[in-house]
């Protein structure tokens, strides 16, 4: 890796060259959304503080050094110089002080996910690998209430609880993908959101579906999450490419 030398002021250097380059990956598969969005790190045992992007950077400009170091139980973060965007500190800062069991938090609106959350029932059925590797795996949030401010952040985060649900299908907003590291959170969300597509254009032919078993749909999600070394090697692979590009997301 062309990562230069970790920065003498900050702390959780990988952390923070793991992140930069999801973010810069997000903008290439045209995840993102304008200067809106946001992903967080929890780098305490506790989970309560966090990495985040600054507040309206655009992702592809977005450098390890850039990061944010949050504290989730400190009351005064928006008022403070360099404050994260008030929507990002409300729902990540909730999620952070009541989930610690969600290390890795990303958010974003893309398309097809956003579609899937927009229609009446957000369900996606296991209709191939992509859409069986997220069986019983989510949960949808039928009651969007606004821009994510605390108390919507909240609302959010109370339905978080169980650890098996990694993905939050958040109705008429977007997706909120969830994992213990970037690696695996960003894996989750290119894989989610290409299951969205697939299960998008299905309902598109207005043919009828061949859906998996309950069984089958649940074997195929187990075996995807003990697949060796998938996710890790996924990022390794993208911070290559992005360090062949010349890329300054590590500095």
């Amino acid at each position: 890796m062309l990562q230069t030398a970790p920065k003498p002021n900050l702390t959780h250097w990988e952390e923070r060259v793991d992140m930069a380059a999801a973010f810069r990956w997000t903008v290439k598969l045209n995840y993102h959304e304008a200067v809106a969005n946001h992903f967080s790190l929890a780098v305490n045992e506790d989970g309560t503080q966090f990495l985040m992007n600054p507040n309206q950077v655009h992702f592809s400009r977005i450098r390890a050094s850039d990061l944010l170091l949050l504290d989730a139980n400190d009351p005064d973060t928006l008022s403070l110089p360099g404050a994260p965007d008030p929507s990002a500190w409300g729902l990540h800062g909730s999620v952070h002080r009541r989930c610690p069991h969600h290390r890795c938090l990303m958010h974003v609106h893309s398309v097809f996910a956003t579609v899937l959350a927009s229609l009446e029932d957000s369900n996606m059925p296991p209709i191939d690998q992509n859409t069986a590797t997220f069986y019983d795996r989510y949960v949808i949030d039928e009651e969007f209430g606004g821009l994510a401010f605390e108390n919507e952040g909240e609302r959010c985060a109370s339905m978080l609880g169980d650890p098996k649900k990694k993905v939050m299908i958040m109705g008429n907003h977007g997706v909120l993908v969830m994992g213990d590291t970037v690696a695996e959170t960003f894996n989750r969300l290119y894989y989610f959101e290409r299951a969205a597509e697939t299960y998008i254009r299905a309902l598109q032919t207005g043919a009828k579906m061949r859906v998996l078993s309950d069984e089958i749909a649940e074997k195929t999600a187990q075996e995807i999450e003990d697949y060796p070394g998938l996710a890790q090697k996924h990022l390794v692979e993208l911070k290559l490419l992005l360090d062949e590009e010349g890329s300054d997301y590590a500095a």
